[in-house]
């Protein structure tokens, strides 16, 4: 095959390692990018095209990672990932940890790793490489690579969720919180949320935002029936999608633009992490983004007049 056939055919596995190095998906196609202009610049054929271009865009994700943490240390508000709708690579010997690596609890939890063990644990534990690979791909001996991964997988336990909920128990729940969503219902919605659960916003200063963070069912619940019947007044509408692998919706304007993107978590029968993301930002992968100042205002100018 010529170089660009070889490319084509490695670039979805290139973009999700980027991507859950990273966490962003404009970040992830810049790396994937530059990954090609190395593979087209290389005088020589490498023996392992895989090997070669695996090696570069996890290096590359490696130092955009460095830098890119300085930045969210001055993040506005919390920091969440970029949503993903869907995952270009597909394995089915790793269906498992693919999805759940994608997850933005997963991709949460992976912030706490440093650059070289977030590559080292997604290498070897998501994709599968072998340890003379990983030890390549982050210019490691495999000996320290093989600490590295001890350290990752105790970070990544002690944070992990002792019982994750099944897709078709995600779907139903959702199902149910949309429709109470849409109502306003109040108690519809305390009745799907955990005791505990967690509202979290990510707005970046760019954007209005429901909240940074709210805490408790009641709370949430009545913020949650308090804002969002009130942009269905004005004519924004949701669509349920997965995101990142869990059950959300795309939430829109009158005119088709992408407003918010709303992703849950369940755990044991109950929703326990509400994540949205409404940073401008983050949103422009996914088609034209909608003025979240200008529906703050309609929707202000609306309570008014009702009142």
């Amino acid at each position: 095959m010529s170089k660009v056939e070889d490319f084509e055919e490695l670039r979805p596995l290139l973009f999700s390692i980027a991507y859950r190095i990273l966490g962003s998906v404009s970040e992830a196609e810049d790396a994937v990018q530059e990954t090609w202009l190395r593979f087209d610049g290389s005088p020589t054929r490498p023996a392992s095209t895989k090997a070669f271009l695996s090696a570069a865009v996890t290096r590359i994700s490696i130092d955009v990672l460095r830098s890119a943490r300085v930045r969210r240390e001055k993040y506005v508000g919390p920091w969440l990932p970029e949503p993903l709708l869907s995952d270009p690579y597909q394995d089915p010997a790793r269906s498992a940890e693919l999805a759940d690596s994608v997850s933005m609890a997963a991709l949460l939890l992976l912030e706490r790793l440093s650059p070289l063990e977030r590559a080292v644990f997604l290498l070897r534990e998501v994709f599968a490489f072998g340890f003379d690979e990983v030890a390549a791909a982050v210019g490691r001996s495999e000996a320290a690579c093989r600490q590295l991964l001890v350290r990752a997988r105790q970070h990544m336990e002690a944070g992990r969720p002792r019982f994750a909920a099944d897709p078709e128990e995600r779907r139903e729940l959702a199902t149910r919180f949309f429709d109470a969503l849409k109502n306003g219902d109040v108690g519809g919605l305390r009745n799907l949320l955990a005791a505990d659960v967690r509202l979290v916003g990510d707005g970046g200063g760019k954007a209005p935002q429901l909240a940074k963070a709210v805490m408790g069912a009641e709370n949430v619940a009545r913020l949650l029936s308090t804002v969002f019947p009130w942009l269905i007044r004005i004519d924004v509408t949701f669509e349920p999608h997965e995101v990142n692998g869990q059950s959300g919706a795309i939430f829109r304007d009158r005119e088709g633009r992408v407003l918010y993107i709303l992703v849950l978590e369940v755990l044991g029968g109950r929703i326990q992490t509400i994540r949205g993301v409404i940073n401008p930002d983050k949103l422009g992968h996914l088609g034209p983004v909608a003025d979240a100042w200008a529906i703050d205002r309609e929707v202000k100018l609306a309570r008014r007049r009702m009142n």
